[in-house]
Order: structure tokens, then sequence, then C-alpha cells
């Protein structure tokens, strides 16, 4: 589980990404972000709109798609054919992912410091070879929920 954003800061670094990208930050868009940052974990449009019922669907897709393309929520990727938000890494820090196969439910941890290192350096060794220079990397570990097994 990530450790949730300072919300003042979260949402001025929302705010500066938006007007970057000419855009305002909407009381709608807002709401969405403190939505992400209060679930602290990747999740469905319908489960955003199961916590806060009086927002409308249309407004949701389209606010959404707004804050991806302002680097303020990524989609993270399941196991089945939900897309799933969070807020971006670099609002809530690095993490990793557990997915399960049965129900599709994505939850966040975080690997201790010592351990990223270890895994940054073998991945490094991995790709160096191939000529890919890396970026970053993401972890998904896939398998069975708690509630699932």
């Amino acid at each position: 589980m990530t450790t949730p954003p300072d919300r003042q800061r979260l949402h001025d670094a929302a705010a500066s990404k938006l007007r970057s990208d000419g855009q305002l930050y909407t009381s709608g868009r807002r709401q969405l972000v403190d939505l992400l940052a209060d679930m602290n974990r990747p999740v469905t449009i319908y489960e955003l709109l199961e916590t806060k019922p009086k927002l409308t669907q249309s407004s949701v897709y389209r606010n959404l798609a707004m804050l991806e393309e302002a680097g303020i929520v990524q989609k993270v990727a399941s196991s089945d054919d939900r897309a799933r938000f969070e807020l971006a890494e670099d609002l809530i820090g690095h993490h990793h992912h557990l997915i399960c196969v049965a129900c599709g439910r994505v939850d966040d941890f975080v690997v201790p410091a010592r351990t990223e290192r270890t895994l940054d350096a073998a991945l490094e060794r991995i790709v160096s070879s191939t000529g890919f220079v890396a970026a970053g990397h993401r972890l998904d570990i896939v398998g069975t929920c708690a509630a699932c097994a």
C-alpha cells in the first residue's frame, strides 16, 4: 500500500500539470483526485461512481481522460477488461501491483528501498545487452487475492 500524499501538495501538483497543459483544475477534477487518493489503490470507473453516486459517468470519463493526458492519473492493466485508474507514480511514489486473476482487483505494494535497488540493478543487467535504455520499471505480481483464494 502506498502512503497517501499530502493533499495540498497533491492538489498544487495537479493544478500545475493541468495549467501546463492549458487546462483548468475544475472542482470535478479535484474531486476525482481526492477520490483516487482516498481509494489508495487502482480502481475502476464503476468503483468511483459507486463511491460517489452523484457523479455523472460521462463527466468521470471525460475528466479521467484529461487527468491522464496531463500526467496526473495513469491506467493500470489488470486481468480483466476493465480499466483501472490511480494517481500517477510521481505524485504518490514508486510502487508495484498485486493483480488477482479471479476478480481483477489490483492492490498497490511497496518493497523496501534496498530490495528496490537490487531489483533495479538486476533489471539493468538484463536489459543492458539488448541496447534498451530503461527509464524505470513496473512490477506486477499476478495471482489470487485473499478474498478469492
